[in-house]
Formats: C-alpha cells, sequence, structure tokens
C-alpha cells in the first residue's frame, strides 16, 4: 500500500534521512525505532509533504505518486498524521477539533458514522464534544489528536511519539484503542519511545540510526535483536 524508496531529506548540509526503504502493507501495524535525531520524524514529515525529499525518492500509495503532492492534498489520498506535540486547536471544542479534520472531500460523506467511530473508541471525547480542548488533560487531549486524524477516514494513519509525556496507565489505555483501530482496517505507521509496548502492537519494524536503515523484520526479530534489547529495552547485548 505504502511504499517509499531511495528515501533521503536534508535540512541545508544536514543529511537527515538517506536512501531509506520502507513499506506498509495494506491494514499492518509498523513501527519506527530509533535515537532521537534519528530522522523518524522526518520519515513521516516527507510522506505528509510537509518537507520535500531529495530527487530520485519515491513514495507511493497504492502506486499513486505522492511526491510533490501538497499537505493539503494529502488526507484526500488517504494518509493522516498525528504530530508529535498533539497540534490540536486548544481554543476550539472537541467537537470543533473533530470537524476541522474532516474537510476532505473522502471524509465528508462518511462524516457522520466517522465521528460515532471516534466516539465508541473514545467515549470521554463523546462526554466531553463542547468541552474546550485546551482544558483537558494531556491523555485527553491526545485522543483529540487522534480523533481529528481519523475524521479523515485514512487508509493509513501515522503516528508521531504518541505516549509522549502521558501517564504509564493512560499509555495502557491509549495503545489498547491503537489496537482497536488497527483491526477496523486502518494501517499504522507508529513512531514511538516505548519501543516495548510499539513492539508488542506491531507486525513489523525497521530501525534507523543517524538517518540510514540499519535493520528491520518483524516485532518478534527485532525484540530478539541484540542492538535493539541494548539500545531500547535496557538489556545487555
Amino acid at each position: 500500500m505504502l511504499s517509499l524508496e531511495k528515501l533521503s531529506v536534508r535540512y541545508g548540509k544536514h543529511v537527515a534521512l538517506d536512501n531509506v526503504h520502507l513499506r506498509v502493507d495494506k491494514g499492518e501495524t509498523v513501527v519506527i525505532l530509533g535515537a532521537n535525531g534519528a530522522g523518524k520524524s522526518s520519515l513521516l514529515k516527507a510522506v505528509s509533504g510537509l518537507v520535500r525529499p531529495e530527487p530520485g525518492a519515491r513514495i507511493t500509495l497504492n502506486g499513486r505518486d505522492m511526491v510533490g503532492v501538497s499537505p493539503h492534498q494529502i488526507p484526500d489520498a488517504g494518509i493522516a498524521l498525528v504530530p508529535e506535540g498533539r497540534g490540536i486547536f486548544v481554543a476550539l471544542t472537541v467537537e470543533e477539533n473533530l470537524s476541522l479534520g474532516a474537510y476532505s472531500k473522502r471524509a465528508r460523506a462518511g462524516e457522520r458514522q466517522q465521528r460515532d467511530f471516534i466516539f465508541d473508541l473514545f467515549p470521554r471525547l463523546a462526554e466531553r464534544r463542547r468541552q474546550i480542548a485546551g482544558t483537558m488533560s494531556g491523555g485527553e487531549q491526545q485522543m483529540v489528536a487522534i480523533g481529528r486524524a481519523l475524521m479523515s477516514n485514512p487508509e493509513i494513519l501515522m503516528l508521531d511519539e504518541p505516549s509522549l509525556g502521558l501517564a504509564p496507565v493512560v499509555v495502557g489505555e491509549l495503545f489498547e484503542t491503537l489496537g482497536r483501530i488497527s483491526t477496523s482496517g486502518v494501517a499504522l505507521l507508529l513512531v514511538e519511545q516505548n519501543v516495548k509496548i510499539s513492539l508488542d502492537l506491531a507486525s513489523r519494524g525497521y530501525l534507523l540510526e543517524v538517518g540510514r536503515l540499519v535493520g528491520e523484520g518483524t516485532a518478534d526479530e527485532l525484540q530478539q535483536d541484540p542492538a535493539v534489547q541494548h539500545a531500547f529495552l535496557g538489556l545487555n547485548a
């Protein structure tokens, strides 16, 4: 479904990504692992059209070339991003934030059904639909961010550090919900600092190091990889 080939991204002289390849199949959950500065967020931004890759890169969704597509057109293609820091409109209500997520053409016909699906996933959002988003807890704001992205009716949902700053119990609830989203048929591409819980959710993963792809495999294979165990799981290599 989503395929990246020869993806390189530069910011001036700094190379953020160097010749990266990656794929996400329909309905699959894939995690990207790597230390801070490895290029994980740059990869998601390139797919979202927020940064322009170097010439020669290929980003395709269901065979459609996505390089050069404007960021505001990306949701219509079936890609949604939950950015690091959530990026919600804190002065608007929960319901207004969700409505803004349904601006794309592909979202409008099923807007009511998608909102019902989100309220089923996150009952607290249904209870607080008229609450100003900025007055909510961090976990609730993350629900708003995910709900807003889902309102676009995506084929693939990309999440950049969704557990950042959340209490462990909230993280557990969040990942249970991500599992429900995955079983609904939406593919997930996940960048996450909590490696153990993300590998428990994902079917496959990729390991980035200073912008380069240095490993890939099933979630089980990555959990047994000495480099992953040492760097991310706190185990001796």
